[in-house]
């Protein structure tokens, strides 16, 4: 029997071993490691590098050959694993909002409650306008996504994941589809959710919110994990070449390497 002193402990997710390839193009090999309670962990690197299929993997939207991926200790790349129900443990933004865009923001974070949770309206209607108002959000419960900008759209796409009660939120990019004006306001609503104690797997661009907010930063590229550990370790003083190169990019892309 599981006591809750080991429950408490438990890893929301545990990744062991993982492979993908599409075709012959092998996309993650062999991939290891956790997300603990309330841990933000920041996963870093060069497009092509494997981080938005890692995180897809997570709640199976890409199905990997190899490996497992256990949530809250369930492995959900079991064939006997339940994975509608274990895929409500775990809440997605994606870089592009995916909202209904024949329904009001009141509504997109109220029809999966009634639908998958089987909530009673009135029950959805109240977690959809307290997550709503918890992205800043609370005067724009009746507009539609046309009506609003794409932070904003971004910002409902968080209260939807979050009126699901996940024990686990995953960001694949959301910033990377906003107007440089608009990338503020949704990390500042995750700001406040890391420091609210929601588990959080982040792929990012934004070094300055990975340096603040992660407790973790994953540097990956070429389908492996090449150092993690803590932001000024990673970000600040990273050990790896490869991690010193894909910064000095990113944080001075302006830089030209010396010629021999």
């Amino acid at each position: 029997m599981t006591t809750e002193s080991e429950t408490a402990v438990r890893p929301v997710v545990e990744i062991k071993n993982l492979h993908k390839s599409f075709g012959d193009n092998h996309v993650l090999r062999g991939i290891d490691f956790t997300v603990r309670q309330g841990e933000v962990v920041c996963v870093i690197g060069p497009s092509g590098s494997g981080k938005s299929t890692l995180l897809r993997c997570v709640n199976l939207l890409e199905v990997p050959q190899q490996g497992q991926v256990l949530v809250r200790g369930e492995d959900i790349t079991d064939p006997d694993c339940h994975l509608d129900a274990a895929r409500q443990q775990i809440g997605m933004v994606f870089q592009q909002f995916n909202l209904f865009p024949h329904l009001t923001a009141l509504v997109n974070c109220t029809v999966a409650q009634t639908t998958v949770l089987k909530r009673k309206p009135a029950e959805a209607d109240r977690i959809a306008r307290a997550n709503l108002e918890r992205v800043g959000l609370s005067e724009k419960i009746t507009a539609f996504p046309a009506q609003l900008s794409g932070g904003q759209q971004q910002r409902v796409a968080i209260a939807r994941a979050l009126s699901m009660d996940p024990a686990l939120m995953l960001f694949d990019e959301p910033t990377s589809a906003l107007d440089p004006e608009l990338v503020g306001d949704v990390l500042t609503v995750m700001r406040k959710l890391a420091l609210d104690g929601m588990t959080m797997l982040v792929v990012t661009h934004e070094m300055a919110f990975a340096r603040e907010v992660a407790d973790r930063v994953v540097f990956m590229d070429g389908g492996v994990i090449v150092e993690q550990g803590p932001p000024a370790d990673v970000i600040g003083n990273p050990s790896h070449e490869r991690t010193r190169t894909f910064l000095r990019r990113v944080l001075d892309p302006t830089h030209v390497e010396p010629t021999a």
